[in-house]
């Protein structure tokens, strides 16, 4: 600046001043008004890539699509790192586990691109007999570690794998047992007696001959009615799926008492999942922790210590799950809860390891890999699988 004030004042030189500025003022807007070239739009342009689901299993598909940014035009050429990848972005898993790059590349400008990430991921090993059990609004840290309260729970535990990054979606109980079944909220009333025709897990196995019976104290064979005694209606979202509750056949064949457990248990003629529903007394939602602890491991671990698919070289799977924790605990929608999986193919003492957060949809996802069933409904296809808990054959 003090030269540009010398030149203006020394009367020869304001010939050379007069040339100097116009020139200066040209360059200037040469590069910082875009005049001439579009090196800042070219810096600024990009493509933001996305797919879904982000986590498949091996020769599954994820659709990307990819968000291209002004000064790069629309259209796309797309890459993969493995598998295979058609123009319109669907990416096709190879049939091996890892980590895949996808990229799009701008036609445009061949130098503009995005990438984005998709994990293939060995689905859970195939079981015959998985086992469900469902406690109720408990908080992760009032149940582990608490061997006064939870005893045998906790002997599950060191036994066998716990979820320890594992997160309820909401509350009440009603939205949490949806999401189990159908990857859905669906509703946050616990009074709701709506019949929900959606897609769900039941109407899964159904299709594939997958033979399963809801296990409830309290109740008769197929019944489908209301609150009665210590049970509640909130609790089987199984009589709230438009498969079941508008089906009275299929009702009388897939729920029962829980009386019928110990028998079916007792004749080695579990069905390939059985979804178990306590009573708001054995639940630990009314009762408490301990006859809750005490009447899992006299009702469910104990016949399935005894049945043959839970001893070694079986392909049993229990798991106990929580609807959701305490009410002031709202992380993640409905609190940290405690789902532990026990039986011969789960990986015995494993606390999970990885920071992934888990919710009821992934064990959807989980359930239904264990069956060995596609296309889980709702947000289940897009959660992350739970495999990591099980030992991968």
């Amino acid at each position: 600046m003090s030269r540009l004030r010398y030149f203006l004042k020394s009367g020869p030189r304001q010939t050379y001043a007069a040339s100097i500025i116009p020139m200066c003022i040209t360059a200037c807007l040469l590069a910082s008004c875009g005049g001439g070239t579009n090196t800042t739009a070219s810096a600024d342009a990009g493509i933001a890539v996305s797919c879904s689901p982000s986590t498949v299993v091996p020769k599954a598909t994820s659709q990307c699509s990819a968000t291209v940014q002004a000064g790069t035009g629309s259209s796309v050429n797309w890459s993969a790192s493995g598998g295979t990848i058609d123009s319109n972005g669907l990416l096709t898993a190879p049939a091996s586990a890892g980590s895949i790059t996808v990229t799009a590349t701008s036609i445009k400008d061949s130098s503009v691109s995005g990438s984005a990430t998709v994990m293939v991921q060995k689905p859970a090993p195939a079981s015959k007999h998985v086992v469900m059990v469902m406690e109720e609004n408990q908080s992760y840290s009032s149940v582990v570690g608490n061997s006064t309260s939870w005893p045998h729970f906790n002997q599950l535990i060191g036994q066998g794998a716990l979820a320890t990054n594992y997160y309820a979606d909401g509350h009440f109980s009603i939205p949490n047992y949806f999401m189990l079944t159908t990857g859905q909220t669906l509703t946050f009333d616990d009074n709701s007696t709506t019949i929900w025709n959606v897609d769900n897990i039941a109407r899964h196995m159904l299709a594939a001959n997958v033979s399963f019976k809801v296990y409830a104290e309290g109740i008769s064979r197929g019944y489908l009615g209301g609150n009665t005694g210590l049970y509640v209606r909130r609790h089987n979202p199984f009589a709230m799926l438009s498969d079941i509750a508008n089906n009275a056949q299929v009702a009388n064949h897939v729920i029962w008492p829980f009386s019928q457990f110990a028998a079916d248990a007792a004749n080695h003629a579990l069905p390939e999942f059985s979804f178990i529903i306590p009573d708001l007394n054995d639940d630990a939602h009314n009762g408490s922790p301990q006859q809750s602890d005490s009447r899992l491991q006299a009702n469910v671990v104990g016949p399935l210590s005894a049945y043959p698919a839970f001893q070694p070289g079986g392909d049993g799977v229990l798991i106990v799950d929580f609807d959701e924790s305490v009410d002031s605990d709202v992380a993640h929608g409905g609190g940290h809860v405690a789902p532990v999986f026990w039986g011969p193919i789960v990986k015995s003492g494993f606390m999970q390891t990885s920071s992934t957060v888990f919710q009821h949809e992934s064990m959807l996802r989980t359930v239904m890999e264990l069956l060995q069933l596609q296309n889980p409904p709702g947000a289940a296809a897009n959660a992350p699988s739970m495999a990591e808990f099980l030992v991968q054959k």
